[in-house]
């Protein structure tokens, strides 16, 4: 079980023609191994985009944090050795690893992360994360040992710091990031074929060379389901985390695979667009709520791999109260709702739905339970970057299917200008009160109540927590059991 609590879902449409010489890679050399995503991401700089797919092949590999996240949502050292924590919980002394140089030959050093942390909370920033960094002041004592000062009580900052948001960039070749990353990890860049790989090979200069056994990584971007599966009863690729879950039988049955079922905090909603008439107006917002048959989401969208929610926050994590009551599956309360919004129907609203799986067949669900409520939901496919641009950067759209997977992703709803455009005063109090209880049962308190405030007032129809599944060669070792962020960490894959 993870114990720890969405980035968005993942990064560029690219259908993948299973006649390439991948095959013979994936089955031959043993120190090399063939991963496959849905989609690609956008750039390769995870502090300039929301795009999880960004981290799902950096973060780990390239770029590396202070801290690490483990699959079990534990925290555990990575560039930092040690860390002490104030009384108060606002202070963190860290100790830094000594002997780390970057990719490019600077040296990794205490600067280097006041730098990467003034930077991600700078007045400039397009880091997701900005706020937090906004928050801290970060001091350097010497070359190995860094203090942060932090505005708010945050028992979550170590964890959030093991986050691809919180990256430790080198000053001189950052800009270049997007296209030439350069970081500390084990791993460099070697090649990104546009709509088709990307090629990381081990990095000569990592401080552990002996502890990889990986030597070659290549990232293939799959979105049809059908050609996922092709491509691993192939052999063309060597695991798939994150799968299309379809056709999840046959591999279960199928000896040379192994199956994981992956717990999450992913949260799949169909987000409303709230600055938009008439989803301005609550009474409308509970009705597309109560229009939607969760369960019948869950078996059309994701083969019956998740969790109802009713809220943004997932069973399981801390504070997690059950709010699949607040709204209710309700199709004659739905109707009465509108009438009493004076809504005429049928009114006709687009749902913009980017290339996963899970939106596209989500989507066809929806738009049916809609119809019996009067409302005409035309569906609409985009590719990633119009999704990315078009509905999370312009907010030009009514409702859209999508995966939010951050584990900490409350303060969204705090934030007026995100693309959901909602904007509570009382929320925005509480969200407050939370940032700061530093006792856990406030604090738990508290997120119950953040939990009912977002179910009450419909900010959009919460619809399941993911379980997401791994196919993968039988003798691929050390892939992760559970998902508290999406990485694929290959420094500790190897070959039975």
């Amino acid at each position: 079980m993870l114990n720890r609590r969405t980035v968005l879902a993942t990064g560029a449409i690219a259908t993948v023609p299973l006649a390439t010489p991948f095959g013979a890679l994936a089955q031959g050399r043993k120190d090399a191994v063939v991963l496959a995503m849905t989609l690609e991401p956008p750039g390769l700089d995870p502090t300039a985009g929301a795009a999880s797919a960004i981290a799902e092949i950096v973060q780990y590999n390239i770029f590396e944090t202070l801290t690490k996240i483990n699959a079990d949502g534990s925290v555990s050292p990575l560039l930092a050795e040690s860390w002490e924590v104030s009384p108060d919980l606002k202070t963190y002394t860290f100790k830094l690893r000594r002997g780390v140089t970057f990719q490019n030959g600077e040296p990794f050093n205490a600067a280097a992360v006041k730098f990467s942390y003034d930077r991600a909370g700078g007045e400039k920033s397009t880091n997701k994360d900005k706020r937090t960094f906004a928050n801290l002041t970060t001091q350097v004592v010497d070359d190995y040992t860094v203090v942060l000062l932090n505005k708010d009580i945050d028992p979550d900052l170590l964890f959030i710091l093991g986050q691809a948001t919180s990256i430790i960039v080198e000053p001189k070749s950052v800009d270049g990031n997007a296209t030439k990353p350069v970081g500390t990890g084990p791993y460099q860049l070697s090649a990104w074929n546009k709509g088709s790989s990307v090629v990381l090979t081990a990095w000569s200069g990592f401080r552990a060379p002996a502890s990889i056994k990986i030597k070659r990584a290549t990232f293939r971007f799959i979105s049809d389901p059908a050609a996922q599966v092709a491509a691993l009863l192939a052999g063309d690729v060597d695991a798939f985390q994150r799968v299309t879950p379809r056709s999840v039988s046959q591999f279960k049955a199928n000896p040379r695979f192994q199956v994981l079922v992956c717990g999450s905090r992913a949260k799949t909603i169909l987000a409303i667009n709230n600055a938009k008439k008439p989803l301005d107006d609550v009474r409308v917002r509970r009705a597309i709520a109560a229009a939607v048959d969760r369960k019948a989401v869950i078996e059309g969208a994701a083969d019956g791999y998740g969790a109802p929610i009713g809220s943004h926050y997932v069973p399981g994590a801390f504070g997690y109260v059950d709010t699949t009551g607040v709204n209710p599956y309700d199709v004659e309360k739905a109707k009465k709702l509108l009438a009493e919004a004076g809504v005429k129907t049928p009114l006709e609203l687009t749902v913009t739905l980017p290339p996963t799986p899970y939106a596209r067949q989500g989507g066809e669900v929806i738009a049916a339970q809609l119809a019996k409520i009067g409302i005409t939901a035309k569906l609409q496919n985009v590719e990633w970057a119009q999704w990315l641009s078009g509905t999370y950067g312009n907010k030009n759209y009514d409702l859209t299917i999508i995966s939010h997977v951050e584990p900490f992703d409350l303060g969204n709803f705090a934030k007026p200008d995100y693309y959901w455009g909602y904007n509570s005063p009382k929320f925005n109090e509480i969200f407050n009160q939370i940032k700061n209880a530093a006792r856990p049962a406030d604090r738990s308190r508290l997120l119950g109540d953040a939990q009912r405030l977002l179910a009450q007032d419909s900010v959009h129809a919460f619809l399941y927590s993911n379980q997401w599944i791994t196919v993968a060669n039988k003798n691929l070792k050390g892939l992760w059991k559970d998902m508290p962020v999406f990485v694929n960490d290959i420094s500790v894959l190897s070959w039975a």
